[in-house]
């Protein structure tokens, strides 16, 4: 082993002995708490600011730690664990049931003429009315995921002016158009936060998202809904039930 891996080696081991200390001192607060600025803590911890910096940085990345611009660095609130499920809508129900306090506010709404890819999702002609939905979901009142729902505009005339009427936008698009579908394919990828994104989550700008797509079909396989969710990724992580599948009944292996 060369001496400049084994110098690498030492500052890796030095960098997550202060990481470790830095959460068990973050376990002892509540969430909100500021946290002593990183000349203090390489005080504290006998170390470089550098190795500080670089340990509190990955805190912040896994949401344990949020800066905030010119106010400084605090505990996270704990992670939400958000149920997967064939529609978003069904799962925002679910967290509902676990005693959390959701809400849904509409932001805005447009019909525009469907540009190659948004018609090929949704199984239409290039130019066709598209009805594009932008949401703005909260739980415990705290700003948590920005949505766009795209759905054929044809299908539901009037349903502007019916979310507008409501105090629950949810139910009216579970009722309206998640009850529609029998099945999804959804992708998660991860992003930065946009200046718009930023503003409305209560967020800082690039600080990562977590965005979720789901494209939901009847159980005829007709095209419903293509949505795009971003979630803040300091607060969110996703749970799936996973089951093995079954092998089928009466199904041997034959020698040849």
């Amino acid at each position: 082993m060369t001496m400049e891996a084994t110098l690498e080696g030492v500052r890796e081991r030095l960098y997550l002995k202060v990481k470790g200390q830095i959460v068990e001192r973050i376990e002892q607060l509540r969430p909100g708490v500021l946290i002593p600025p990183e000349r203090d803590l390489a005080v504290a911890y006998e170390t470089s600011r550098t190795t500080v910096r670089k340990a509190v940085a990955e805190l912040v990345t896994e949401g344990r730690l949020v800066r905030r611009q010119g106010s400084g660095t605090y505990v996270a609130e704990p992670k939400l664990a958000w149920p997967l499920s064939v529609s978003d809508f069904n799962g925002h129900a679910e967290a509902e049931t676990e005693g959390l306090r959701t809400c849904t506010i509409l932001l805005g709404t447009e019909r525009i003429a469907a540009g190659e890819e948004l018609a090929d999702r949704l199984g239409m002609r290039p130019g066709a009315e598209i009805l594009s939905m932008q949401l703005l979901r909260s739980v415990n009142d705290a700003p948590m995921a920005l949505e766009c729902v795209h759905v054929v505009g044809r299908r539901y005339c009037g349903l502007e002016a019916e979310i507008a009427a409501s105090e629950f936008v949810y139910e009216v698009l579970r009722k309206r158009i998640s009850d529609r579908v029998a099945r999804a394919v959804e992708t998660i990828e991860t992003v930065p936060a946009a200046p718009s994104q930023a503003a409305l989550l209560g967020t800082e700008i690039g600080t990562p998202m977590l965005l979720v797509t789901q494209h939901g079909h009847t159980a005829q396989g007709e095209p419903v809904e293509w949505v795009q969710t971003w979630y803040r990724g300091d607060r969110y992580s996703f749970v799936a039930h996973i089951t093995k599948p079954q092998a089928h009944a009466g199904r041997h292996l034959m020698p040849t």
